[in-house]
């Protein structure tokens, strides 16, 4: 039987900076980090940018990935990566996997009803599958001996967890819900590619349909941090850790040499370093500016009104104050 491969696993409320920690953990010889394995929300395949700037369908670095995957009997195409766990999905299926993750009793009658689904007992060994033959393949194709997926989520994380081709190290990240909130109300100006051109992975936009009130970015911050604290519950204690954005950007190199130590590879030889290596990842639109430096983004003090903030108060400010901000 083949040993279980490495993956750390980034857990996070989305724009929390686990884009910019999985370039950083990439500084490592024996790290390699694609960002999300996922794959989803990519956009225009014919379109959408590698981090390395080129078109992802010509990107040599993909194209040599999909024909190692080929080769292992598994079509693929990043575009069409067939690795998120509503891959297929029939409508019932995709209602089921829509909800948040909610607690052993709740995910106990999510996974009856799922087993209902002949699609679903069908589907997911397959999804499993690819997922460990494509992890493997990143292992092979560079050369690394652990990997990075930074696909935030927590309910793939649960399914994650229960793939033996796995040891899944998770490195939950966690960000001012204030700095987060803005994020959500204002996508493309505070979480997407400086350049307006590259934004929506290269397809330029505004994105206006994603934006949202205060409230609602409130209320999703507080509630992906909840699904991330109930999910971790299932992982031992000894495979888990906690990092700060704030901390990946104001003592970057103790940091990375705690969770370099924490992913199981030697932290004495790694770089803290953004960027300055060769890269090829898919995700969050910082990736495709072209700064090497870390720097924290607080622009919420400023920009967010004395009422944003009152709301975002009301709507989680318990959990913000829990988790160390106030």
């Amino acid at each position: 039987m083949t040993a279980p491969v490495r993956l750390v696993y980034l857990l996070a409320a989305s724009h929390s900076g686990s884009t910019l920690l999985a370039f950083l953990l990439g500084g490592h010889p024996d790290v390699c980090t694609v960002g999300e394995i996922k794959a989803t929300s990519l956009g225009d395949p014919a379109r959408y940018r590698c981090s390395c700037r080129a078109e992802i369908l010509q990107c040599p670095f993909w194209t040599r990935v999909s024909t190692e995957m080929e080769a292992r009997g598994f079509p693929f195409q990043v575009t069409n990566a067939g690795t998120d766990i509503r891959t297929g999905a029939t409508p019932y299926v995709r209602r089921l996997l829509k909800p948040l993750h909610r607690g052993r009793a709740v995910e106990a009658l999510r996974d009856a009803a799922l087993l209902a689904s002949p699609a679903w007992r069908s589907a997911l060994p397959a999804i499993q599958r690819k997922n460990a033959a494509l992890v493997r393949c990143l292992l092979d194709v560079t050369g690394k001996q652990v990997v990075v997926d930074s696909s935030k989520m927590g309910l793939r994380l649960k399914y994650l967890l229960r793939n033996p081709a796995f040891d899944v190290r998770v490195i939950r990240v966690v960000r001012d819900g204030r700095a987060v909130a803005l994020a959500y109300m204002d996508p493309a100006g505070f979480a997407d590619a400086r350049d307006p051109a590259l934004r929506q992975g290269g397809m330029g936009g505004d994105r206006a349909n994603e934006r949202q009130s205060m409230l609602e970015a409130a209320h999703q911050w507080r509630r992906s941090n909840e699904e991330g604290e109930i999910v971790l519950r299932a992982v031992p204690a000894s495979h888990q850790t906690v990092v700060r954005y704030e901390d990946v950007c104001n003592d970057t190199e103790n940091t990375l040499r705690r969770l370099w130590a924490f992913a199981g590879v030697d932290p004495g030889r790694g770089a803290a370093q953004l960027k300055s290596f060769e890269h090829h990842v898919v995700g969050n639109g910082m990736r495709l500016d072209t700064t090497t430096e870390v720097r924290l983004d607080e622009r919420w003090r400023s920009e967010l009104t004395p009422d944003h903030l009152a709301t975002f108060e009301a709507e989680a400010g318990a959990l913000s104050r829990r988790l160390g901000y106030v």
